[in-house]
């Protein structure tokens, strides 16, 4: 990811949660907090819900490589932290880039651009 860092930590992840704005659709719940910086801190959390280690290493690569195919039209300044839903195990890339970009639109996290 060129313009962004992970979260690691769990304290960071607690941060986003209990502070953070957060929008939901059926295979993904995005949380967003300002951070202060000029750079995006990305967090995926896959739960054991969502499948066995082959199944959630899958969805959150999914995510990670969707997010950074559009790195370059999302706000800087932001710890996002993405949450996959049990039914994001069940479908392929088109949906869960589709339902990333639905998510970056209800935050307004994409930049708005004027020629």
């Amino acid at each position: 990811m060129k313009f962004s860092e992970s979260l690691k930590k769990n304290h960071q992840f607690q941060f986003v949660y209990k502070n953070g704005k957060s929008y939901a659709n059926r295979y993904l719940v995005m949380y967003v907090k300002e951070n202060g910086t000029d750079r995006n801190r990305i967090g995926i959390s896959v739960s054991k819900k969502v499948g066995n280690s082959v199944v959630r290493h899958r969805v959150t690569r999914l995510v990670r490589e969707s997010y950074r195919l559009h790195e370059e039209i999302f706000n800087s300044g932001l710890d996002i932290v993405i949450v996959a839903r049990p039914s994001a195990a069940a479908v392929g890339y088109r949906e869960v880039e589709s339902a990333l970009l639905h998510l970056c639109k209800l935050h307004r996290l994409i930049k708005v651009y004027f020629e």
